[in-house]
């Protein structure tokens, strides 16, 4: 009888585990959603693009943070990042926050993690396995679907990418010949900038590669019709108006998602979906129950062709100090409707200094601006130099080159939305510029400095 009932258990352990998907999250690093190719980017994506004939495109994707760390910890705890303590860059998470792997390793779930990682501290991110290099590790990857193809239990793997993050040095740039490059209105044409763009596009293109490899291995393994696959492009490139601002060329992100089955190939959605809510996502298509207190919440109903709604407000928050040649305080917070952009400069007599304004790309639009080019002027005065108050109406000016704020016609628009933003921010207990001056001690891992 005894060994009647052990039996039982070796054929419903492994049938339990079978009928729950794997998922696949796979992030880049420093990639602008508008330059993959999908999107109607230069940079040749065919992985990417063929994932998208196979499953949903998003075109309204956002993280809170347009920076590596914050960003990181916005997908792994389904919260924002002050309420999650994880808002400057080089951060970690308060010790109580509980991450995706507290939520899915009872519901059965190996969940693991390569390359780039930028999380802390690791009581909070307990990932089975945990970076292995700046580059996800695709020899453990295959080991990983090897082991579940042969009965073991399902997964949930995070593949992070260091690409396409500066030093662009890895992709063939021949394919993109400077002097064809198209670069986006609000960067200053250099022969530098036109240098650094081809190196740029030609790291997307690696990061497809990796896309690539990881979709083959699931294809060898026979996983592939068991599997949620989800690509993202992470926060804007670091060029200027993109990584570190809350415009949406910073915020906004790409969001590609194949799940055989269940998500119609070839569909495209205009939900608003934020970073925050992977965890929650990712929860529902395990069969786990909802999670009280996140900020996330699932749109599975989205994947599942069920609704084109999700939510009608995403967030932004940007924090400079403790940054690479960051300004000592500048607080940006952002809201954004469908259609409308508030973005609040809390500190705007600051000028505006990031990594970017040191590099030899935006050195050349200064250099292009001090010959009297009004164009250059213009955008590195823009840059530098913020207004206490953005607007911007998406639908007839995407790319935000516009500021209407004080506009009489749009008054309710930007009263509205600044109502959104503080209430937004009062929930999460964000102080604007105490909170951005209180930044630092939540950098590193928490440890005393040796004196």
């Amino acid at each position: 009888m005894k060994r009647l009932f052990l039996s039982w258990i070796l054929v419903l352990v492994p049938t339990s585990w079978a009928a729950k998907p794997n998922m696949v999250f796979i992030i880049a690093d420093d990639c602008t959603f508008r330059d993959i190719g999908c999107y109607g980017g230069q940079a040749k994506t065919p992985n990417i693009d063929k994932l998208a004939k196979q499953g949903m495109r998003f075109t309204r994707c956002f993280q809170a943070a347009p920076m590596c760390s914050p960003t990181r910890h916005n997908v792994y705890t389904g919260l924002y990042p002050v309420k999650s303590g994880a808002w400057p860059n080089h951060t970690r998470a308060y010790p109580h926050v509980k991450s995706i792997v507290h939520h899915l390793r009872p519901l059965g779930y190996r969940v693991t993690q390569t390359g780039k990682t930028h999380i802390n501290p690791r009581t909070v991110f307990p990932f089975e396995n945990f970076g292995g290099g700046k580059n996800p590790d695709m020899k453990y990857i295959d080991q990983l679907f090897a082991e579940t193809a042969k009965g073991g239990k399902p997964f949930c793997l995070f593949a992070c990418s260091n690409e396409p993050h500066s030093p662009w040095n890895k992709g063939d740039a021949s394919k993109y010949p400077p002097a064809k490059v198209k670069l986006p209105p609000y960067i200053v044409d250099t022969p530098r900038m036109r240098e650094d763009f081809s190196d740029y596009l030609a790291e997307i293109t690696y990061y497809d590669s990796q896309v690539g490899e990881i979709v083959g291995l699931l294809d060898r393994h026979g996983l592939a019709d068991n599997t949620l696959v989800m690509v993202v492009s992470e926060q804007g490139n670091g060029f200027p108006f993109a990584k570190w601002t809350c415009y949406d060329h910073g915020l906004q992100s790409a969001m590609v998602v194949r799940w055989p089955g269940k998500v119609k190939a070839g569909a495209v959605t205009d939900a608003m979906v934020e970073y925050v809510d992977v965890t929650p996502t990712f929860i529902d298509a395990a069969s786990g129950k909802a999670v009280n207190g996140l900020d996330g919440k699932s749109f599975l109903p989205v994947l599942r062709g069920e609704t084109q709604t999700h939510k009608q407000h995403v967030f932004g928050i940007m924090t400079t100090r403790g940054i690479i040649n960051g300004t000592d305080a500048f607080a940006i917070r952002s809201v954004r409707g469908m259609r409308y952009k508030l973005i609040l400069n809390l500190n705007h007599e600051s000028k505006f200094t990031n990594a970017c304004t040191k590099s030899p790309a935006f050195k050349s639009m200064v250099a292009k601006a001090a010959t009297g080019d009004a164009t250059a002027k213009r955008l590195v005065h823009n840059y530098h130099h913020r207004p206490a108050v953005e607007l911007f109406d998406l639908k007839n000016d995407p790319l935000e080159m516009s500021n209407l704020a004080g506009q009489t016609d749009l008054k309710k628009v930007q009263i509205n939305l600044r109502a959104k933003l503080e209430a937004w921010m009062k929930a999460q207990g964000d102080e604007g510029v105490v909170t951005e001056l209180k930044s630092k001690e939540r950098q590193g891992r928490g440890k005393p400095k040796k004196k």
